[in-house]
């Protein structure tokens, strides 16, 4: 005899019910701590994402994988991902450059 399985709408709203988390959001969020935390290569692709889209700086991202910056730029290189590097107006370059050889 096969046993029923109980949603998983449902066990969340019993946990919620019981005291166990303020929300049913709580307990979303605390699942998906735990998720990131034992799916190392979810939390690494997460954070590739949103530093594409980015919502993320490249230090943010790092962080967000638990690596250096230097680490996560080779994990960047391994998968394809080119950086783009906002260069400073030459302009500026040269003023600042002009500064240093003055002082």
């Amino acid at each position: 005899m096969e046993t029923p399985t109980i949603g998983m709408d449902r066990k969340i709203k019993v946990l919620v019910r019981a005291g166990y988390y303020s929300s049913e959001l709580e307990v979303i969020k605390d699942a998906m701590r735990s998720l990131f935390r034992e799916n190392t290569e979810l939390k690494i692709n997460a954070a590739i994402e949103l530093y594409k889209e980015g919502e993320v700086s490249l230090g943010k991202a790092a962080e967000i994988t638990g690596v250096t910056t230097i680490e996560f730029k080779e994990i960047l290189g391994k998968r394809g991902v080119i950086r783009e590097i906002k260069a400073r107006p030459a302009e500026e370059m040269d003023r600042k450059l002009k500064n240093l050889l003055q002082t």
